[in-house]
């Protein structure tokens, strides 16, 4: 089963634009929140969309793809790991943040995948 003490696979939508940076040693980042949706039926049998929001992080080539092919709604299947970090803010107070940090990725977004002919724009990334 190879390694799945810590694996996450979303398949979502970004909520908005990607940030990317260049860290100081040229290494590449792009941020992005992914949106997931679940459905059940509610009490009265109407059908309940439940939203989830994922904060994703992604590091070097697979940064660079996010850049060239992401926008705000671009549908995406990502596998990934959970990363939880912890720092002190401004006012002392211990804050906690998780993240997915994104390994590979497959953009469904039509309109990306024809911009770029590259119908299918997986990468792998090593973080």
């Amino acid at each position: 089963m190879g390694n799945i003490r810590n694996q996450v696979r979303l398949i979502g939508n970004l909520g908005r634009d990607p940030e990317y940076r260049e860290i100081s040693n040229g290494r590449k980042m792009a941020r992005f929140s992914l949106a997931t949706n679940e459905y059940y039926v509610g009490d009265q049998g109407e059908k309940i969309a439940e939203t989830q929001w994922h904060q994703v992080v992604a590091w070097g080539k697979l940064a660079e793809i996010c850049e060239r092919l992401l926008h705000k709604g671009s549908e995406v299947v990502l596998d990934g790991r959970l990363n939880t970090r912890s720092y002190n803010d401004k006012e002392g107070a211990r804050r906690t943040y998780t993240e997915v940090v994104a390994l590979e990725m497959a953009v469904m977004d039509r309109r990306s995948a024809d911009s770029e002919a590259e119908p299918d724009a997986t990468e792998t990334s090593m973080s």
